[in-house]
């Protein structure tokens, strides 16, 4: 991974930046599209930032493995591993752990694909039907994450006989850390942005006019911090479900207020698309707060049948799971791209092919 961040102070006696980077920054200043920029950089020694991140780990086969669907293998593993330590706690076997992982992975594959396409990119894709599978080209929705990590929650426990509440006050954890994982991945794609700003620590992008606040840094740092509040609400042993209505409400309260920094170039009921969802997330999870707050706490006990593991499934789940978190690998960014013509100034040597074709049309990069 070339690490690409690079760091500068507007001086008039030392010269801090390439001549490269200087001209970036001569030609922001002069630029029409960014006159809020023109009032001058910080002059702490912290910034502000070049963006030249490297976002491909690699390549297999003509198929490019990116940290953004690291970010997303991770996630899966840590949900695995999360319900392997408690799986006493919940009432799961061996091999339910691993059917879990899989619905939940599944889940968020097409949730976040259906969502993307259906509310945030349909114009593109209504010209484009083939490739609405294509998510190696880009395009994932948290919020269709989110969703398909419900349904497929609810599934999974109506199929084993299992509590929904129970299993989702555990996933809420490791979620949470997906979640933070995913915002870094946006990072190091350089995709979502912020709006103009002069901070010290503004990042200029790779694909926006102009340095900007980063955003998903943000975002990511307010899902860690939900992480800990969960573990710490966990710890007194809530009322069931109350876990999990803190994580619906927390994320998204907070990320209203994060997303105040953001640029969407969609909207839905006249707001920004983010921000629809976000209020109707922490609608229902005051509401989820409220209702689950009526009960007495508890103990929790294991739910469902927990039979022993047969070593032939197991093998074949195990199989299925590594599927999906090597699938991951192949996702490049939250928006769909034409991969040669936006990464080949951070990764020379990529070509056009029938896996990334040539996307037409104006993609939008502020998502």
């Amino acid at each position: 991974m070339r690490f690409g961040l690079y760091r500068g102070r507007k001086r008039h006696v030392q010269n801090c930046w390439s001549d490269s980077i200087r001209s970036q920054q001569l030609s922001v200043l002069h630029s029409g599209a960014d006159e809020q920029l023109a009032v001058g950089f910080p002059l702490g020694i912290c910034g502000p930032y070049i963006h030249r991140i490297d976002p491909i780990i690699g390549q297999i086969g003509g198929v490019y493995l990116w940290f953004y669907g690291l970010s997303y293998s991770l996630g899966f593993l840590s949900i695995f591993f999360w319900f392997k330590r408690v799986r006493k706690r919940v009432g799961l076997a061996s091999a339910e752990v691993y059917s879990l992982t899989i619905y939940i992975a599944v889940g968020v594959l097409v949730g976040g694909r259906i969502v993307e396409v259906l509310f945030y990119e349909w114009p593109y894709y209504r010209q484009h039907l083939a490739q609405m599978p294509a998510a190696w080209l880009g395009g994932m929705s948290t919020h269709g994450v989110l969703l398909g990590v419900v349904l497929a929650t609810g599934l999974f426990c109506r199929i084993h006989a299992k509590s929904f509440l129970t299993i989702a006050d555990e996933l809420v954890v490791p979620g949470s850390y997906l979640m933070a994982m995913g915002r870094i991945g946006n990072f190091i794609d350089g995709q979502i942005v912020g709006s103009v700003t002069n901070i010290c620590w503004a990042v200029q992008f790779p694909d926006a006019g102009g340095f900007r606040h980063p955003v998903v840094l943000y975002d990511g740092a307010k899902n860690f911090l939900v992480l800990g509040l969960l573990l710490l609400i966990r710890r007194t042993k809530p009322s069931r479900g109350i876990v999990a209505a803190h994580f619906i409400f927390w994320y998204a309260f907070l990320r209203i207020f994060v997303d105040l920094f953001r640029e969407y170039p969609t909207t839905l009921l006249g707001i920004a698309t983010g921000q629809a969802l976000n209020i109707f997330m922490t609608v229902l999870g005051a509401f989820l707060l409220f209702w689950f707050s009526r009960s007495k706490r508890h103990a929790h006990a294991p739910h469902g049948r927990t039979a022993p593991p047969n070593s032939r499934q197991l093998w074949i789940r195990r199989i299925i799971l590594a599927a999906l978190v090597l699938f991951s690998l192949t996702l490049p960014s939250d928006w769909t791209q034409d991969i040669p013509a936006r990464y080949c100034k951070r990764h020379p040597g990529l070509h056009y092919s029938r896996l990334y074709p040539h996307v037409e049309g104006n993609i939008p990069i502020g998502k």
